[in-house]
Parts: structure tokens; C-alpha cells; sequence
């Protein structure tokens, strides 16, 4: 039998996958253009660790408690429109912070009454934000065949990265030449973009047959598939453990103001050199997929991502700091794809919402836990001791995951493809 030849860009022969693409990039950047823009305000304000903690937990206390009810409505509602909702959402946040950090519109309050509002936007933007995730696992599974999901999770992981590069190095940059209030404003306007662009993707069929379906009966059916399926649970209590120890880009504002002295255009490389990695690897797996001995892969590369938090956390030296942020962002490309496509091969249509919920909650919500368990292991122990701590962690997890879910280690996707190539 003729060997079949790898397509790097069967997914974007699609036209609406483009647009898709073109609004993930939007939202991410706009997203993580904020995140940054706002560690450096609230750390500019308070010049204690803990408070980028505070950030990280404002978010998270809503995504996580919201999650799965969020699972739940997406699985029940048409996803185009619900994304638009959600876009709607982040603008209005931005909208607000772009207030917030205008001298001109908050005239004489008080610091700490600055920060309330920022960590108060920052809640609402977790509620959003748990809704999002969601809607666009959702709406991407019904933009492109099945047998095409790998390739078009690299594209969609490859435009996620490409965001969060360009995201933190343009905040970096933007805090330097135009100011926080200025950048805020530029973050609004990309949400707009989005929006927009996402109004030329037509409505979607509801997959769901089972739609008025009671609430806590449609949670219970949401988790006992992902706590049932071992490969799923396996994969993301690895990658939420992982990201939640190995949070050590929270603390980057300590590092580039106090540590390494490199102020905010150091502090935008530092911000961007994980993701530069992790889009390289991306685009690379276009052309060399990481389908084969995948389990074995996603466990290396995770161990791999552990030892640079390490490397990074002793360095003292601002290119040696930065390489190891880069190669961080390789071995978490690499995982990011296999997972993305472990969930979208293994989750039924009619329960993505939910699935993807849950997903948000374990891997999701773990950047924010990071950043909180990031900020107060920062306090308690000292800023380098705490990233140390968090990436021997990151070891020990992959090691006990590995040991304990052997199903995990041998886990080969090509058998899923060809089961979905012969239903199409």
C-alpha cells in the first residue's frame, strides 16, 4: 500500500479554519498583551511578588468556579454567537482598563483604589474568560474533518504562540514608547478586530441531541467521561501540575526589574522567549507530526520543560535566562500540541463544551494557580529559590505520572487517525 503524504496545510485549504485562525490570534494577543501590560502596572504600584500572585488568582477564582457550568451552556448554544458574546465581553474589560490607567479620567484616587479596580476587572475577565475556552474548542471541531485534526491543531496551537510572541514583546515595547494607558488602548483595538473578522463565519449546527437537558445531570455525564477516559485525565493532570509549578513567567516583572536589571524592553524578551520556542516547534510539527509514540513524547517533553524553569531560576546572566525561556517554550509547544490532540480526537461532539471545561480548569486555570503559587512560594522563600522549587516539582510529577498510568507512556495517536480516516 502506497504510503499516504503528509499535507502541512490540509487545514487551512478551509476557509472558515483562516478566519478562525485569524480571530484566535486576535483574542490571544490582545489577551496576553493586557496580561503583561497589567503584571507590570500592578508591580510598578506595589513592588511586592505577591500582588502579580493576586493577579493570577483573580482570574482563576471565577474560571474555575464557573467552568463547567460554562461546559454545560456551550454544549446547549449555537458557538459562532456565544464567541461573539464572549469577544463582546474581553472588550469591555479592556475598555475599562484603558480607563482605569487614563490620569485624565481617575484624576486624584489612591493607589490602592487603582489597584481594587484592576484586580476587580481582572475577576470579570475570568468569568469571560470561562466561557471562551470552551466555545472555541467547540467551534473549531466543526470547521474541519476529523481525520485533519492534527494538523489543524498545530495551526491553531502555532497562531496561539504566535500571539502570545508577538503579545508580550509588543507590550514590552508599548509600556516603553507609549505607556500603559496607551497600550491598553491598542489592546482594545484588537479586540475589535476579532469581532468583526467573526462575523463572516456563519452559524453552526447545535451537535448536542440532548438539548434542555438538566444542569448538575449534564456536569455529572461531562465529568465522568474525562475521569473515565485515563489518556484524557492522564494528559491533563500531567500538563496542570507542570504549568501550575512551573509558573515562572509570573515572576518575570521581579526578574527583569530587581534580578537581571533589564528593565521593560528585557522584560518584553524574557515575556516572548518561551513563545518564540514554542511556535518554532509548532511550525516544525506541520511537516513532522508528533503523532507516533506520542505518550512517550508528551512525558520528555515536560521533563525536558521542568529542567529550564531550573536552569532559568539560577541563572544570573540576561541571554542565559532568555535561552532558557526559549527552550522552556519548545518542550511546552510540544506538549501543548500532543494534548490538543489527544482531547480532539477523544471527545465526542455532542460533549466538547464540557470536556473542554474541564480542560480549562486543569490546564487553563493552572497558569493563574501558578502565578499565585509562583508569587507566594516568591514571598515565603525567595524569588529564585521559589522557580527552583517549582520546576523539581514539574520533575517529579512527570516522573510519578509516568509510573502510574502506563497506558499514558504507550499512547500512540496514528491508530486514532485511521480510525477516524475509515468513518469519513
Amino acid at each position: 500500500m502506497e504510503k499516504k503524504k503528509n499535507d502541512p496545510y490540509a487545514a487551512l485549504r478551509f476557509r472558515e479554519f483562516n478566519i478562525f485562525l485569524l480571530v484566535r490570534f486576535a483574542m490571544v494577543f490582545a489577551w496576553s498583551m493586557q496580561f503583561v501590560v497589567i503584571e507590570w502596572q500592578v508591580y510598578s504600584i506595589t513592588k511586592d511578588p505577591f500582588s502579580l500572585g493576586i493577579i493570577g488568582l483573580m482570574e482563576v477564582i471565577p474560571a474555575v468556579s464557573l467552568a463547567l457550568f460554562a461546559g454545560h451552556v456551550v454544549d446547549q448554544k449555537e458557538k459562532k454567537g456565544l464567541l461573539l458574546k464572549c469577544i463582546l465581553g474581553f472588550s469591555v474589560i479592556s475598555f475599562g482598563l484603558f480607563l482605569i490607567t487614563w490620569p485624565e479620567v481617575i484624576g486624584d484616587w489612591s493607589q490602592n483604589t487603582v489597584l481594587y479596580t484592576i484586580y476587580a476587572l481582572v475577576f470579570l475577565g475570568g468569568v469571560v474568560r470561562s466561557f471562551i475556552g470552551p466555545t472555541i474548542f467547540s467551534l473549531f471541531s466543526l470547521l474541519v474533518p476529523k481525520k485533519i485534526y492534527p494538523n489543524a491543531a498545530t495551526w491553531s496551537s502555532s497562531v496561539w504562540q504566535m500571539g502570545a510572541v508577538v503579545g508580550p514583546a509588543i507590550a514590552g515595547f508599548a509600556i516603553n514608547w507609549i505607556g500603559v494607558h496607551w497600550s491598553m488602548c491598542f489592546v482594545f483595538a484588537c479586540s475589535l478586530v476579532a469581532y468583526i473578522s467573526l462575523t463572516q463565519i456563519p452559524k453552526k449546527p447545535i451537535l448536542n441531541t440532548k438539548i434542555g437537558e438538566p444542569v448538575f445531570k449534564s456536569l455529572k455525564e461531562g465529568l465522568n467521561f474525562v475521569f473515565s477516559t485515563k489518556i484524557i485525565l492522564g494528559a491533563l493532570t500531567l500538563d496542570m501540575f507542570a504549568v501550575l509549578f512551573g509558573g515562572a513567567v509570573a515572576l518575570l516583572p521581579v526578574f527583569a526589574q530587581d534580578i537581571l536589571k533589564v528593565g521593560p524592553e528585557g522584560f518584553g524578551v524574557l515575556r516572548a522567549a518561551p513563545a518564540v520556542g514554542a511556535l518554532i516547534i509548532m511550525f516544525t510539527s506541520a511537516y513532522f507530526p508528533l503523532n507516533k509514540n506520542a505518550g512517550y513524547k508528551l512525558l520528555g517533553a515536560i521533563f525536558a520543560f521542568g529542567c529550564c524553569i531550573i536552569l532559568f531560576g539560577v541563572s544570573t546572566w540576561f541571554w542565559v535566562s532568555v535561552i532558557a525561556l526559549f527552550l522552556s517554550g519548545i518542550t511546552d509547544g510540544i506538549s501543548m500540541i500532543i494534548r490538543q490532540t489527544i482531547l480532539q480526537l477523544r471527545t465526542p461532539d455532542e460533549m466538547r463544551g464540557r470536556v473542554a471545561s474541564v480542560n480549562s480548569m486543569f490546564v487553563g486555570s493552572s497558569n493563574e494557580l501558578g502565578a499565585f503559587e509562583s508569587g507566594l512560594t516568591a514571598k515565603l522563600m525567595g524569588t529564585v529559590t521559589a522557580v527552583i522549587f517549582g520546576g523539581s516539582m514539574t520533575l517529579i510529577t512527570v516522573v510519578s505520572t509516568g509510573a502510574l498510568l502506563p497506558s499514558l507512556r504507550k499512547l500512540d495517536l496514528r491508530k486514532d487517525l485511521e480510525e477516524h480516516e475509515l468513518k469519513e
